[in-house]
């Protein structure tokens, strides 16, 4: 692929992880060791009874910040498994304790940024305040949930180094240091009695910020001092304990936290956020709307210039097009990820971004389908959504795995299930139809998605890979998004976000009744409520496959996306006759 030719070979080997037959990097990194470490011909002393010579160990370099403490735990233990069985195969003669190690470099640079030219400082984009209209929560209540939880845990400090984490701890926003996420370069850390947010003095320059963290008790210090004050506070007491998420920081803070001192769990802040409070949901739920917008405008416009002009549209024009159509919705920041336009075969590359004067760059008529999945990131919430179109006439088997694909979506949607289960539980029904014939697709069915902030948030997913055991929760926002790709021909995928809701609690009004829970079971039961406002193409569903629950929930979908987005478009617009027709009941067929 291009990867490949934009290596030079004489230096490059490259190896695509994932790959059958391809090690992982620390398995790579533990054989590498042992083979340095048994080719080194011991000389014990033949040359004239000579002291043996001490084999070298392998020194690994890594820089600690930009490696998560996660990784550096793996290595450390896959090359004390190493030399565990070097040791076990006859090297019996030495004190063998470790063939490698991980050296930090400290005091020098990486060996990238020492030849780096013209690199680009460290952004320092100022935060932005998100109102508790949107927020719904104080920070002083984030702070106290914490600090409560950190006593149950027995810490002495939380310390957070996920971007999201902070900018929802703090309810502040940024946007130009991570392209497509609302979220500013900062450490945080939590104590008994401080509240301390390291970052960049420029990016906390605007007065409201100023003011808003100021009244949350927040003292603001150097980005860099981080490190040195968890140091410090390790070892201005002995019984201090640090609460850290490995999997959820770099390898500079865990590797200063002895591992007696360290409570390596899951944040606090990582469960807080995942389920959203009613001022998150009621945002999400309105960017999804003027998301509804957005794409209608775009579609009528798609269609306008394909079927009536008869004229072809490159992949990076839709996207643009796509964009301005977003942009001009209230709130709108910037997309929340770069668009996916993939046209016929480029729409089976899953994660394909369209570039001009690429090799791949093609052009949409009536003759291909497309895949389109994108999203907004817009002050009040985060959209993420795929829709595959065909303008002209799609092949018997196109409309029979997009009718499958489909059938997988709904079988997600209308699943209700008991608290306590784990997201995979769901995932076979996203494939069922397409295990009847002998199919599936490579990538999971669900993601997290944060509220105004990343639009991959964790902790749950709905996947095959049982070894997430998150549980879904009322208020979790995730994806629905199965698909099917014949590599070379085309791609399908259908996605929606979703929000989880209680059973027996009332539709988006608010006013929960008091019996919510009956006790008859005392399990919670959960559902699904759609938050994607964008019709799905009749014209290439098969409904001889569909069931008649499956076409009243399409039916139902299509008078909901109505009733919600028609009010923001004019009537007698372009906009609202495709979303009109778009959304007129399906035709079932007659028995």
């Amino acid at each position: 692929g291009g990867e490949a030719n934009r290596l030079d070979s004489k230096h490059f080997t490259l190896m695509k992880q994932g790959q059958p037959n391809v090690p992982t990097i620390t398995k790579f990194l533990s054989e590498m060791a042992t083979n340095y470490y048994n080719d080194q011909q011991s000389t014990n002393g033949e040359e004239g009874g000579g002291e043996a010579k001490k084999k070298k160990v392998l020194r690994v370099g890594l820089d600690p910040y930009v490696h998560s403490a996660s990784f550096a735990k793996e290595l450390n233990e896959a090359l004390a498994d190493a030399a565990g069985e070097v040791l076990a195969n006859g090297n019996d003669g030495e004190e063998l304790r470790e063939i490698a190690v991980i050296d930090t470099l400290d005091g020098k640079p990486n060996l990238v940024d020492a030849i780096w030219e013209g690199r680009p400082a460290l952004p320092k984009n100022p935060f932005r305040v998100q109102p508790m209209e949107y927020a719904g929560v104080s920070v002083f209540d984030k702070v106290n949930k914490i600090r409560s939880e950190m006593t149950e845990k027995k810490a002495s400090l939380a310390v957070f180094s996920a971007l999201d984490d902070i900018a929802y701890l703090f309810n502040v926003r940024c946007m130009g240091d991570v392209e497509t996420c609302p979220v500013g370069i900062a450490y945080a850390t939590i104590s008994q009695d401080e509240v301390t947010l390291y970052c960049d003095e420029e990016k906390v320059q605007p007065a409201d910020v100023m003011e808003h963290l100021k009244e949350a008790n927040v003292a603001i210090k150097p980005y860099g001092e981080v490190v040195s004050d968890i140091q410090s506070h390790l070892s201005s007491n002995s019984r201090n304990k640090v609460w850290l998420d490995n999997t959820r920081s770099n390898y500079a803070i865990s590797r200063v936290i002895p591992t007696p001192s360290l409570i390596d769990a899951q944040n606090a802040v990582t469960p807080m956020k995942a389920c959203k409070n009613p001022s998150e949901m009621e945002g999400m739920r309105r960017a999804h709307i003027v998301d509804g917008a957005a794409m209608a405008n775009f579609m009528a416009w798609l269609e306008q210039t394909i079927v009536v002009e008869g004229r072809a549209v490159s992949e990076v024009e839709i996207d643009e097009v796509l964009t301005g159509y977003r942009a001009q919705q209230p709130g709108f920041k910037e997309v929340s990820f770069p668009t996916i336009a993939g046209v016929g075969p480029n729409g089976a590359i899953v994660h394909y971004r369209a570039a001009e004067g690429s090799d791949l760059l093609k052009y949409l008529d009536r003759t291909n389908p497309i895949l389109i999945d994108s999203g907004g990131q817009y002050e009040y919430g985060t959209t993420d959504v795929t829709r595959t179109w065909h303008l002209g006439e799609p092949s018997e088997e196109f409309v029979d795995m997009y009718t499958r694909v489909l059938k997988g979506n709904i079988g997600v949607d209308t699943m209700i299930f008991p608290e306590n289960t784990p997201g995979f539980v769901l995932d076979v029904f996203a494939r069922k139809a397409l295990w009847e014939i002998g199919k599936d697709y490579g990538h999971g069915t669900g993601h997290g998605v944060g509220a105004a902030l990343n639009v991959h948030e964790g902790p749950h997913g709905i996947s095959p890979r049982w070894t997430n055991k998150e549980v879904l929760k009322e208020g979790m926002v995730t994806s629905n998004e199965p698909g099917f790709y014949d590599d070379g021909n085309y791609g399908i995928r259908i996605e929606n976000l979703l929000e989880i809701v209680d059973v027996n609690g009332s539709d988006n009004s608010g006013d929960e009744p008091i019996n919510k829970k009956q006790k008859t079971d005392s399990k919670q039961f959960l559902k699904f409520a759609k938050l994607t406002m964008i019709p799905i193409q009749k014209s290439l569903i098969d409904v001889g496959i569909m069931t008649e629950a499956e076409l009243d929930w399409l039916d139902a979908y299509h008078e909901e996306v109505l009733q919600k987005v028609s009010p923001l478009l004019e009537v007698g617009s372009p906009a609202m006759n495709w979303l009109v027709k778009s959304c007129e009941k399906i035709e079932r067929k007659k028995n």
